[in-house]
């Protein structure tokens, strides 16, 4: 019987998917801490199958660990966690859990948006310290958004679904990529294609939709701060290799930019305390697709991925095809 190992704790369905399917189920369920690469070394040495979270790093090292290893099932939309080159030299198969994290973001991204542009969060800190001594004119000004113009660096299906819902804001779009889009598509999202300087100069709100790849690391750095509008803000709920963040609290501190909100960090889950001090910056902790819908979309695809493979077919959402 074919054995499974997943690495973390994930939503039922995909358990009752692979038990149904009679694989052998093993689930490093510790509750207060992720699973050490010793651990991970250990437990994958007789597994057929390993499902991983996001968080977790699979080296070459773990890879040689498991001989009988025929896919690793990545639970979540990137994978730059998992050395996917040295995976194809070896024939196993990754996949990743796209699209169904789309509508989770894309609100969590504009919630940042509109939380940002009216100060919301620095509101809701304000009201549980010090609290205010009543409506005045001139009192906690934030900004509208409508006729602003929201920059998507990448207007993937993330990127789009952002677009749809902050042209109903009544905000202009503009968008940079390799390929440009569609006429019909950009019409349907109000959106302008441009170069990425042009788009780093004229938006309001820069919102960033990559994938973390080699070339994508630092593409936002401090020549691309200091082209902003000094009432710029900045999205990041992408990646956090993307950003030198280092530059952006650069940025921050010097006023190039008016304010930022981040959902991803460059040296996750660590974060640089000096982004805590700062009163025009959102920290959330990695909650673009922190919803029971998306979640469990995602625990069906590693399942259904793990038991296709199990039963000799190809899986769906392969990262690293055979050349």
């Amino acid at each position: 019987m074919s054995k499974v190992l997943i690495a973390g704790r994930i939503p039922e369905p995909a358990l009752n998917i692979l038990k149904d399917a009679n694989l052998t189920v093993t689930v490093f369920d510790d509750r207060q801490s992720l699973i050490t690469k010793s651990d991970l070394i250990d437990l994958i040495s007789d597994k057929d199958f390993l499902i991983t979270p996001l968080s977790t790093q699979v080296d070459a090292e773990v890879i040689d660990a498991a001989p009988n290893l025929k896919l690793i099932a990545n639970y979540g939309a990137g994978f730059n966690n998992i050395d996917i080159e040295y995976a194809r030299k070896k024939g196993i198969p990754v996949t990743n859990t796209p699209k169904v994290s789309t509508v989770s973001t894309a609100e969590v991204t504009c919630g940042l948006i509109i939380s940002l542009a009216h100060r919301i969060v620095e509101g809701d800190q304000l009201m549980r310290s010090t609290g205010f001594t009543g409506w005045a004119p001139l009192f906690f000004l934030g900004t509208e958004l409508k006729d602003k113009t929201l920059g998507i660096i990448g207007l993937g299906q993330i990127g789009q679904a952002v677009a749809k819902r902050m042209h109903a804001f009544d905000m202009k779009i503009i968008y940079t990529q390799r390929h440009q889009l569609d006429p019909a598509t950009e019409k349907e999202l109000g959106a302008e294609f441009v170069s990425q300087d042009e788009l780093i100069k004229r938006a309001d709100v820069i919102s960033i939709h990559r994938p973390a790849t080699p070339d994508s690391v630092h593409m936002i750095d401090e020549e691309q701060f200091k082209q902003m509008k000094s009432s710029a803000m900045f999205i990041n709920a992408a990646r956090g290799p993307l950003i030198n963040e280092k530059a952006l609290l650069q940025a921050l501190k010097d006023h190039e930019i008016a304010g930022a909100a981040l959902d991803v960090y460059e040296h996750e889950p660590e974060v640089d305390d000096v982004f805590k001090e700062l009163k025009n910056v959102i920290l959330t902790p990695h909650i673009g697709n922190a919803t029971t819908e998306a979640r469990n979309a995602m625990a069906e695809i590693v399942a259904s991925n793990t038991v296709k493979v199990a039963s000799g077919q190809a899986p769906d959402y392969i990262v690293n095809p055979a050349k």
